[in-house]
């Protein structure tokens, strides 16, 4: 009944295309199928009893707890101007420069990703505040679109990154069933921990690629990056730069340092970045009572949405595996031409065309289940697949015509953007994306260095 489960997978499809919540139509369609199989006597009905321990095991895991923490701790941080008061200071320090905006944007991008791990308003917040100030200095529409929309997306992948906590935990559950089927009954786990170590350097490094792109584009196009001649108001002191930079720094150490020190969970330094964006927000005096309510909303709604997709989706993995889907992904994928190059090959791109219609959370949650455990039990590392699976996501957020990034900007841009401008100005993004997902191909040590170094495997 492989077939069957292919069907629940277009299924599933087609009515997201149609406009229907996530979360109710993964749940939703499974049940449909469920039913039907259950009248017809080609589905086990014995095999729902498990969905209830499936949603008490989501309530009871403390990895997951870390999502509306950090959640919290962006929204916060987005409410207290930081991302304002870093464009300011940075475009003050590098404006002069030819193209030292467009590196000032991609800068404090990197620097939301690792505050806020939020992609959607890291790149409505930079739009907003950084693209009339790039047209307004002569920049290209081109370039100013692609920069904004490349920096915003770097909370896919820079930690500390909602999708890496999410994927963490998937990514544990695939690596632990993998090792099962090679019969490993003393399995070895994968933490969100390992995910943040091995995305640092990837996150750095696309950063890095990002600003020789824009430096080049300055040396060969001094038109499109014109050099800003600095006025008396743009002086920036030292002390200016200090107050800008400490505090978000301080923060992404106490975050990131004490998981990568094992000094902290996961979950324990998401609480610890939420009450450092709080104390952060009063000390700035930009929280008040009915700001933090805002705070409070915005945090349990996207919470809520993401723990409501993660229960329809254990849903639909459990129709779906009972109809035999697993074993009929896993047939697929070792038949393919290329072994395991090919299975990946394939995966890839399917997860990059599912990115233009579906949100990284689905992805995550539904597409991710199926694939993992087939292509770990081929013996990849499963630190390298879960960063592979984070970059390409990201790339597919940038992609024409479907990008979802291209749709945040395009919602904020003004009228004189135009798409058309926007799609140009992020294909050479995209290309250097696909570069870094070769290089890292090439040199899964660029991955996988830093998570042996620091865990000593």
């Amino acid at each position: 009944m492989e077939w069957v489960a292919l069907l629940l997978f277009l299924s599933v499809i087609v009515v997201l295309l149609a406009g229907f919540p996530v979360a109710f139509t993964l749940g939703g369609t499974a049940l449909i199928f469920a039913g039907v199989g259950v009248l017809t006597g080609e589905f086990n009905g014995a095999l729902l009893s498990g969905l209830p321990n499936r949603v008490f095991g989501i309530m009871n895991n403390e990895t997951l707890v870390a999502v509306p923490l950090f959640v919290f701790m962006g929204v916060t941080l987005e409410r207290a101007r930081i991302a304002e008061e870093l464009l300011e200071t940075l475009s003050g320090l590098f404006g002069s420069l030819r193209g030292g905006l467009g590196i000032s944007v991609t800068l404090v991008g990197m620097l939301l990703a690792a505050s806020t791990g939020i992609v959607g308003a890291t790149v409505v917040t930079m739009g907003l505040l950084s693209l009339p100030t790039m047209l307004r200095r002569g920049y290209s529409a081109e370039i100013s679109a692609g920069t904004i929309c490349a920096s915003g997306t770097l909370g896919q992948i820079i930690p500390p990154s909602i999708i890496l906590v999410m994927l963490g935990d998937v990514m544990t559950s695939a690596y632990q069933q993998a090792q099962l089927e090679m019969g490993i009954f003393s399995p070895k786990t994968v933490s969100v921990g390992d995910l943040f170590a091995g995305a640092l350097i990837p996150g750095l490094l696309l950063v890095l690629l990002y600003v020789v792109y824009l430096l080049g584009v300055a040396f060969f196009r001094p038109n499109a990056m014109p050099a800003h001649e600095r006025g008396p108001d743009d002086n920036v002191t030292v002390l200016q730069v200090l107050r800008a930079l400490l505090p978000p720094l301080i923060l992404i150490f106490a975050v990131l340092g004490s998981i990568l020190l094992g000094v902290a969970t996961p979950t324990e330094a998401a609480g610890i970045g939420a009450m450092g964006a709080l104390l952060l927000a009063m000390l700035r005096r930009q929280l008040n009572l009915v700001r933090l309510q805002e705070v409070m909303r915005s945090t349990l709604r996207i919470s809520s949405m993401v723990f409501l997709i993660l229960i329809g989706a254990s849903f639909f993995s459990l129709v779906f595996r009972g109809y035999g889907g697993d074993d009929g992904v896993r047939a697929i994928l070792e038949a393919l031409p290329g072994g395991v190059i090919g299975a990946v090959l394939v995966v890839m791109l399917v997860m990059f065309l599912l990115g233009f219609v579906l949100d990284f959370i689905e992805i995550t949650f539904v597409v991710v289940p199926i694939v993992g455990p087939v292509l770990l039990a081929m013996g990849l590392d499963p630190v390298w697949l879960g960063i592979m699976i984070a970059i390409n996501l990201q790339t597919s957020f940038l992609t024409p015509p479907f990008g979802f990034a291209l749709f945040y900007l395009r919602g904020v841009a003004p009228p004189e953007v135009t798409t058309p401008q926007i799609y140009r100005g992020v294909i050479p993004f995209v290309a250097i994306q696909v570069f870094a997902l070769l290089l890292l191909a090439i040199f899964p040590d660029l991955v996988t260095w830093l998570p042996n170094r620091i865990y000593g495997e």
